[in-house]
Formats: structure tokens, sequence, C-alpha cells
């Protein structure tokens, strides 16, 4: 259906047949994030740059970009490009999910424990 609807209903409808609807469509979302989390794209994390690997470590462990930039040297917009390159890679809608699926990336520093890039 258009716009990713799970199920069309028309008035006057059953309580009971949107309640089915909703639980459909959660579950139709859960198993496309599964899917998601799952593929090789996610699983090799799509991360070339170290520049980038150096970037979601400090905003997985909570720094700021400023603070990011401060830090390993490139300039805040920098760090703001790197940020949401790492976010369209990682396939993250926010940071939240971002460092709830970061575990699963391969390759990656711990926070805490990343080391800036040394190429400058």
């Amino acid at each position: 259906m258009k716009a990713g609807a799970v199920e069309f209903l028309t008035k006057p409808f059953r309580e009971q047949d949107l309640l089915d609807a909703i639980r459909q469509a959660i579950d139709r979302d859960r198993g496309a994030r599964t899917e998601r989390r799952r593929s090789p794209r996610f699983v090799a994390g799509m991360i070339p740059h170290p520049r980038e690997r150096d970037v979601m470590a400090g905003i997985v462990a909570g720094l700021l970009n400023k603070q990011v930039a401060a830090e390993w040297g490139p300039a805040e917009a920098t760090v703001k490009e790197q940020r949401g390159q790492v976010m369209l890679k990682m396939q993250a809608g926010s940071l939240a999910e971002l460092v709830r699926d970061r575990p699963r990336a391969s390759g990656l520093p711990l926070p805490g424990v990343a080391r800036p890039h040394q190429g400058r």
C-alpha cells in the first residue's frame, strides 16, 4: 500500500481491527529493523574513513561536536558532516539508535579508548 500503510480501515471500524492493524505495523517495522541490522552493509559498518570512526567514537562517548573538533583537530563543521555520514552509513535514525547499535559494527574503537587518526 502507499507510503507503507499496513491496513486500510473504513468507517465505521471496530476498535479491535484498529488494534490489530497497529500490532501488525509494529511487528512489520520490528522485522524490517532487524533485517537492516543483519544486512552486510550494516555488519561491515560501511565506515571506510578513520576520521568517521573517530567522530563516531566521540559521539557515542557523549562528546559534543565542538568537543570532538577540539580534541581531534577538524573544524566543527567537518565533524557535523562526518557525523551525518556516520548516521547514514550506520542506518541510524537517531543518536540513541546509533549508540544502541554501535556494538554490532565491526572494527570501531570503544568509547573512552578511541585514538585519533594519525594521518592528518
